[in-house]
């Protein structure tokens, strides 16, 4: 098939004839270009908000099979590449002949792509792409991912899943027992049924990237215990937990923790979560007899309503795992839910009586705000050591809960006057609070007393006192 003369719905060259002079390249290079231009086209023209949902369905199935082809093909020619711009082969070097310092950088330059990406399908096509580095093939050392890869039926993250785990039992196990662990894994990324999974749960589903990489793990954890759980002292050095710069009012946290940590937290965060999951609701807890409508009343908390509103419509069921979340006033993510609890739970160390002191005092949270902006409710407040500001409305939940102290400060800084701890419930208080109260008293909340802050009923700057009677246990609302 010669170029110009290919019929532009002729996707694909037929095989030349025995004896025949071999099709020239470029040829090769036409077809993808003409294929490019009628899928474009095709794509161009579809509104994909305009289709049914099976059509959307089949739509997306059907990219998804051509886009694990397309990434199989730019794989193999990516590393193609990479061993032409080898700079082993010194002048002979297509990163030398284009002025690169190595493969990576004339891939970057080449395929508009970034240095971690050419590097991480260089590494994955060591061991899944035959290779020719001296003009001779040298098979795959992982042929069945390569077979995955090249069919589209196996998707590059997958691969890189597969081929980790592959690479990290090479040496360690025999060779039968590396292949078949080959075969499983990727007849469960492409949900083919073999020999290796006939029989089991989930044969012939394709599996996540996520899924495979727990499965992985199982194999690997099963044929070389001792490489995948590694020394604790190792593990633990490499412990951390840092925080970012500020950014869009909030700080980043980074960590890295061991396995017996993270399952010690997930555990934590899935016993409040299934404890709080329907919290804060707002629930009907008195509906009304001929309608069916219940009345929630609330209670102002310094300032912050936090009921006092009627629900309207049908009886809702209480059952969280019922789908039906018409009156469900949580709408946090599981995320923000953990950073939710992890916040509960620092306060509850730092209210702990063996967690150590500072300089005497137990862990306290020091706000810094200006006596006017309190005053009139505007204004910001700063915590020590933090450079970010904090809302008056934090600020002035803060002080209903753990009190203020008055700093009079003179024009160069110098302390002239230190008050009294205020507006603070003793510690006797607040037992007899929490024992009275069994907990947080918004209703439909299920923190427990031990969880909640002690704030006013009646607002302090409208005269309420800090006594049991106008002090009442709740969990912090932000």
């Amino acid at each position: 098939m010669g170029e110009g003369g290919t019929d532009a719905m002729t996707l694909t060259a037929p095989p030349a004839a025995t004896g025949s002079v071999p099709e020239p390249e470029g040829s090769r290079v036409l077809v993808i270009a003409q294929a490019g231009a009628l899928l474009g086209s095709v794509l161009d023209g579809t509104r994909f908000g305009h289709l049914n949902d099976a059509e959307a369905v089949a739509v997306l199935a059907a990219l998804e099979e051509l886009g694990r082809k397309v990434d199989g093909a730019r794989l193999r020619a990516t590393t193609d590449i990479g061993v032409r711009a080898e700079t082993d082969l010194g002048n002979g070097s297509l990163a030398y002949k284009n002025g690169c310092r190595n493969r990576v950088e004339f891939i970057t330059q080449l395929a508009g792509i970034s240095g971690r990406e050419a590097k991480r399908r260089l590494k994955l096509g060591e061991t899944t792409v035959e290779r020719t580095p001296l003009g001779l093939p040298v098979p795959a050392r992982y042929p069945v991912i390569a077979d995955g890869l090249e069919s589209g039926e196996l998707g590059v993250e997958s691969a890189e899943i597969i081929a980790t785990t592959l690479t990290a039992l090479h040496g360690k196990v025999m060779q039968d027992d590396l292949d078949h662990v080959e075969r499983a894994l990727v007849a469960s990324a492409t949900g083919a049924i073999t020999p290796e999974t006939a029989g089991l749960p989930g044969a012939g589903i394709r599996f996540a990237p996520d899924l495979l990489r727990a499965q992985a793990l199982e194999w690997q954890g099963r044929l070389d215990p001792d490489g995948t759980a590694p020394t604790d002292d190792l593990v633990e050095a490499r412990s951390s937990l840092t925080f970012g710069l500020l950014r869009n009012g909030l700080y980043p946290l980074r960590a890295d923790v061991t396995p017996e940590l993270r399952g010690i937290m997930d555990t934590l965060f899935d016993t409040y979560l299934s404890a709080r999951s329907r919290t804060p609701r707002f629930e009907p807890t008195e509906p009304d007899d001929s309608t069916g409508v219940g009345t929630v009343t609330g209670t102002e908390l310094d300032g912050l309503r936090v009921g006092d509103s009627s629900v309207d419509g049908e009886r809702f069921s209480a059952d969280p795992f019922t789908g039906d979340t018409r009156y469900d006033g949580d709408r946090r993510s599981a995320g923000e839910k953990r950073a939710d609890i992890l916040r509960d739970v620092f306060q509850a160390a730092a209210r702990d009586p063996k967690t150590p002191t500072m300089g005497g005092a137990a862990p306290t949270v020091m706000i810094h705000v200006n006596a006017t902006d309190l005053d009139q409710g505007r204004g910001v407040g700063w915590i020590d050591g933090i450079e970010a500001p904090i809302s008056m409305r934090r600020v002035t939940e803060t002080i209903c809960a753990g009190g203020s102290q008055t700093v009079i400060f003179g024009d160069h800084g110098a302390v002239l006057y230190l008050g009294e701890k205020v507006r603070c419930f003793t510690a006797k208080q607040r037992a007899a609070i929490s024992a009275r109260d069994e907990g947080c008293i918004i209703p439909g909340c299920t923190t427990p007393a031990r969880w909640t802050e002690i704030h006013h009923v009646i607002p302090h700057h409208q005269g309420g006192p800090t006594n049991i009677d106008n002090g009442t246990s709740c969990k912090s609302i932000l």
